[in-house]
Formats: C-alpha cells, sequence, structure tokens
C-alpha cells in the first residue's frame, strides 16, 4: 500500500509537471507521451493499493507482483519521461529506449501471475 501510495503522489507532482512545466517547452507529441507514462504509473499505484488490501487467503504471498510492479513502473513510465523530455537534455535518452518494452513486459507478467493466482483461488 505504501508502494501505491509513492506512485501514486509522484504520478500526480509529474503528471502536473508536465502539464504546467513542460508543456510550452515540448512538442504535443512528446506531451502526449508523457502522459501514457504518468496514466501507467496512476493505473499500478491504485494496483498496488488494491493487492495490498487483499485479506484473501492465498494472496498475501504476492513479492514477485510486487516487485515486477516495481520495477515494470520504473522502466516504462520512467523511460517514457525520460524519452519525451530527450530534447530538454544533453543526453540522448533514445539509446535506452530498450528499456521502455522491458518495463511493459514487467507489467504484463505481473498481470499475467495475478490472473493465474486468482484462477487457483477459484479452483480451491
Amino acid at each position: 500500500m505504501v508502494a501505491g501510495s509513492v506512485y501514486g503522489f509522484l504520478g500526480i507532482i509529474i503528471g502536473a509537471f508536465a502539464t504546467h512545466g513542460l508543456s510550452p517547452h515540448l512538442e504535443e507529441t512528446s506531451i502526449k507521451s508523457f502522459e501514457t507514462g504518468v496514466k501507467y504509473q496512476i493505473y499500478h499505484a491504485l494496483l498496488f493499493l488494491i493487492i495490498g488490501g487483499f485479506k484473501i487467503s492465498g494472496l498475501k504471498k504476492l513479492k514477485s507482483i510486487f516487485y515486477l510492479l516495481v520495477a515494470g513502473v520504473l522502466l516504462f513510465s520512467g523511460s517514457i519521461y525520460l524519452l519525451a523530455t530527450n530534447d530538454l537534455t544533453s543526453f540522448d535518452f533514445r539509446s535506452i529506449a530498450l528499456i521502455t518494452p522491458i518495463g511493459g513486459t514487467l507489467l504484463i507478467l505481473a498481470w499475467l501471475i495475478l490472473a493465474i493466482k486468482f484462477i487457483s483461488l477459484k479452483n480451491e
């Protein structure tokens, strides 16, 4: 639940910063890309809160999902933030562009493991 709160808190701040601070300096496509990173961060912040509230037997040990989500959001949303603001820095973040799909894959795996856990609960 702490991770969800932190990711949600930071997502709101980062989103507001993009809207008010970055939009005058970035192209529309970069702002839209940045907003995608913020949306995915907020979606997964909510998932953290939901998972943190589970009291169902068999779902208490969700460490693999937790770590996949933490890493996935950092790599996916974080790399999108860097790529969207590439023109504002002297470092070319396009060299790390492969991090985005790796982060996305980690997020997909987290959701898949969660689905498998729900299916196994249903079969009990």
